[in-house]
């Protein structure tokens, strides 16, 4: 649940091994890349634990695999208690860390207040490279009161309205979809006049080495939120390791499109 590429291409891949795959999508434009991934069933509306008991009678799903980045949030722990109460294996996501420059501009860590009031210290402009999540918590803190907050953030209607509800103005408001590279980071950076820079890490893959090699190369400060350590029974670091642990514990029937459903987490938390 977390519209990350790995977790489309999960989809693509159970499909290929034979599994008839569910997501969760709370957007549109969410809805229609599950759609073009081959999920079978896709669910919408909002992460609910009501909406979850739905699931209940459908005695076809065989295992969970939650790909939203890895960082504590009501999804991941819904999932893993529903998963538990349903006695179904839950399957971790976990994208590889990004090792941080030795660098007196990279500031690490490890809550979102955190990250606020470190942010509020470093500058007058701050560039939240964070999309939505948790947003709030940068515009309640009164330390950032008189601060300038810029947000870059998927260009979709209700994450924009979130925005929005939230005071900010379309100055302030980067719609774009990432990932981005070095050039256009620092472009972004540059063009806003941004003092310091918010990001969390969502490894490698999610373009966490280029937003600091760009701040780096304007000699801005950066903040990075790191991962706190969590343990899973079932984690798993790439697409391959996924569907081999997958095979092993809910193996999919011969007859392709008529294996066990696997809930994919596909939907977008930005």
């Amino acid at each position: 649940m977390g519209a990350t590429g790995e977790g489309r291409q999960l989809i693509r891949c159970l499909r290929q091994a034979g599994y008839q795959i569910m997501t969760w999508a709370d957007s549109n434009y969410g809805e229609q890349l599950a759609r073009q991934d081959g999920a079978v069933t896709i669910l919408t509306g909002p992460f609910t634990e009501a909406n979850l008991a739905t699931l209940e009678s459908n005695r076809q799903l065989k295992a969970v695999i939650d790909a939203t980045l890895p960082y504590p949030n009501h999804v991941s722990r819904t999932l893993e208690a529903w998963c538990q109460q349903q006695q179904l294996c839950y399957l971790r996501f976990l994208r590889a860390e990004t090792e941080l420059p030795d660098n007196n501009l990279v500031y690490q860590v490890s809550s979102w207040e955190e990250a606020a009031r470190t942010a509020a210290r470093l500058g007058e402009t701050i560039f939240l490279t964070t999309g939505t999540n948790n947003l709030e918590v940068f515009v309640a803190n009164p330390l950032l009161k008189d601060k300038r907050i810029v947000v870059r953030v998927l260009p979709e209607h209700q994450v924009i309205k979130k925005c929005q509800d939230l005071g900010l103005t379309p100055r302030d408001i980067i719609a774009m979809q990432g990932p981005f590279s070095k050039e256009i980071n620092r472009a972004m950076f540059k063009a806003c006049k941004a003092n310091v820079i918010v990001t969390r890490d969502a490894g490698p893959a999610g373009g966490t080495e280029a937003k600091i090699a760009a701040a780096l190369a304007l000699k801005i400060p950066l903040v990075v939120i790191k991962r706190p350590a969590i343990q899973y029974r079932y984690p798993v670091a790439t697409v391959a390791e996924a569907i081999a642990l997958l095979k092993k514990i809910a193996p999919p029937k011969s007859n392709v499109g008529n294996g066990g459903y696997i809930l994919c987490s596909a939907g977008q938390h930005g």
